[in-house]
């Protein structure tokens, strides 16, 4: 038995972390989780109590959810034992400490991060096991959540985004004969303030793991603080509790205005659109929604929770809201969404600290360290009225470079710099005229670019991103009552995940080359390569051994499967993958 392998003393079974077929793997627990959804589609609760707790005691699901939390972002973050699962020996132990019985979790560790107002947001972080537990029982309770959740609900769900909620927007205020009103609610300290009481009395889950978990506690300087109200922000399951908190609002506001296309909806045209614990509600008139706010209020109350005084209000459209960094608002009868002024400020004020802290790097790292953040405000506005922000925005930022450049050589002259740090390079842009591709080139000037050396020896030029490169794309809104969990949904949720993939490639040739060619599926564990899950490119034969950069010696893996390949070699893991995988 090597060191990374562990005995399970309940099962008998041998841990070997890289030895785990992750491909059965996904596939037992997919299935549990559709047989979830059925039950509660079918209202069959005692069925899907079962099925819950066969997936939570199985050893698959116990595996993914430890591969959960050691490969997404807060991997490295610990809790307040100070532990870690970064080796395949500890993810190993891991999958067998994950165990109902004689569990207690630990005091979360309080943090506090920066609000965009100055203000403080308290952040509770689990230990490593805590979090896994909860990623546990968060495969069963997930599929509940996405059967039972409001159709316009868009927040922290799979496969929706806050893209699908602007575009909702659109759709209930745009026309002519659509809403003229908007109800901007915003609850206060929503996270925070949540009944204990209702959640265990109304979430479908494990409830005394559920009262274990709302009831630990938090450190903050050595000191034992506990917890009578609110879920942990930090912890896997905290937005799913909250969502399910809050799903059934929709319903309730159809209840009193009527159902869509309905005689009363046409005439009070009430809509809800929501992400996470921030929404929206359109009416015809400020007294539909005044009643709506009380209704809502009512169904808030019942939960331990209210609506803010001061960010409430019921406003025209002609004036104009914010809602997840936009401003929506009618110009002259036409509704226009734009990125919203203190979004822009924030991220102006974000590139300005970056390079305030660099006066002194050189500028490849400049720019290496601004492109993440440029290209990710970018992408998230890109589906909105956003060209002539983005104009804006490359000519603030060109104006911070300027005077980063002028201080680092204040004996040199303007022309010196320009020569020094931009240049003049060429472009291609491709466009389909009469169903021929035609591409064209043309020249930039001031391109903020270095040369930098690759690994081989080789010199490349390194540019910084532009926002106003990034193209304005219309987005195709999610179907409300699409559910991941439902299989006659499956053929959608593929050419959706499909044209989003694509497009998010743009730019990429090779990489959009490789996901076609493998039609978005890992060839070890055979679930969709997303840029959530993300990726690592993988050499069949290895570089040091005369492998080169062609099509056939590459294919696309998870970055956990990656890893397992090259512990076990590659033949016996990267089988043909279904759909026709062409085999290098």
């Amino acid at each position: 038995m090597t060191t990374m392998q562990k005995v399970d003393a309940a099962s008998g079974r041998t841990v070997d972390w890289h030895s785990i077929d992750w491909a059965t793997a996904h596939r037992t627990v997919r299935r549990l989780q559709t047989r979830i959804a059925k039950a509660v589609r079918e209202r069959r609760w005692r069925k899907a109590k079962a099925l819950q707790w066969l997936l939570t005691h199985s050893f698959y699901g116990k595996a993914i959810a430890v591969k959960r939390v050691t490969e997404n972002q807060g991997k490295k973050t610990p809790g307040v034992d100070g532990e870690t699962w970064d080796t395949p020996e500890l993810k190993a132990k891991a999958v067998m400490s994950l165990k109902r019985r004689g569990y207690r979790p630990q005091p979360l560790r309080r943090v506090y991060i920066p609000k965009a107002n100055g203000k403080k947001r308290p952040l509770g972080i689990p230990t490593m096991k805590d979090r896994a537990m909860q990623a546990l029982y968060l495969l069963a309770l997930e599929p509940v959540a996405e059967t039972t959740g409001d159709p316009n609900s868009y927040g922290f769900r799979p496969m929706r985004a806050s893209r699908d909620a602007a575009v909702q927007c659109y759709s209930a205020l745009a026309k002519s004969k659509s809403a003229q009103w908007v109800l901007d609610a915003d609850i206060s300290g929503c996270f925070d303030n949540i009944s204990h009481d209702w959640l265990i009395a109304n979430i479908p889950t494990d409830k005394a793991i559920l009262r274990k978990w709302l009831k630990t506690g938090f450190v903050w300087k050595g000191q034992w603080f506990p917890t009578e109200m609110g879920t942990p922000q930090g912890g896997i399951i905290s937005p799913v509790l909250a969502n399910m908190t809050l799903d059934g609002m929709e319903r309730k506001l159809r209840e009193r205005f009527g159902e869509p296309n309905s005689r009363n909806s046409r005439k009070n045209k009430v809509n809800l659109i929501r992400y996470a614990d921030d929404f929206v509600v359109t009416g015809a008139s400020k007294e539909v929604l005044e009643e709506a706010k009380t209704l809502i209020e009512e169904f808030l109350r019942i939960r331990g929770l209210t609506l803010s005084p001061e960010k409430t209000k019921i406003v025209h459209i002609e004036e104009g809201f914010d809602f997840l960094g936009w401003n929506i608002r009618k110009y002259d009868g036409k509704l226009l969404i734009k990125p919203a002024k203190k979004n822009v400020q924030a991220f102006l004020r974000k590139v300005r600290g970056i390079i305030k802290a660099n006066k002194q790097a050189k500028q490849e790292n400049l720019i290496g360290l601004l492109n993440p953040v440029i290209r990710g405000w970018a992408n998230y506005h890109q589906n909105q009225v956003a060209k002539e922000t983005f104009g804006k925005v490359d000519n603030v930022i060109w104006k911070q470079l300027w005077s980063w450049a002028c201080r680092r050589h204040p004996g040199k002259g303007r022309r010196w710099i320009r020569e020094k740090y931009w240049k003049t390079e060429t472009f291609r842009k491709e466009s389909l005229v009469e169903g021929k591709i035609q591409v064209k080139s043309y020249n930039r000037n001031w391109v903020f670019a270095a040369k930098v050396k690759k690994d081989d020896g080789e010199e490349r030029r390194m540019r910084l991103a532009t926002a106003s490169d990034t193209p304005i794309r219309r987005h195709v809104k999610i179907k409300g009552e699409a559910n991941p969990y439902d299989p006659k949904w499956e053929e959608y949720f593929e050419e959706r995940q499909a044209r989003i993939m694509y497009s998010d490639l743009k730019g990429r040739r090779k990489l959009r080359t490789l996901w076609y060619i493998q039609e978005g599926i890992c060839p070890v564990c055979e679930q969709k390569i997303t840029k959530e899950t993300w990726w690592n490119i993988h050499h069949v034969l290895p570089r040091s051994l005369g492998g080169t950069e062609i099509l056939t010696n590459l294919k696309l893996l998870h970055p956990n499967c990656h890893r397992q390949v090259h512990s076990r070699g590659n033949g016996e893991l990267l089988a043909p993958v279904k759909g026709g995988f062409a085999e290098a």
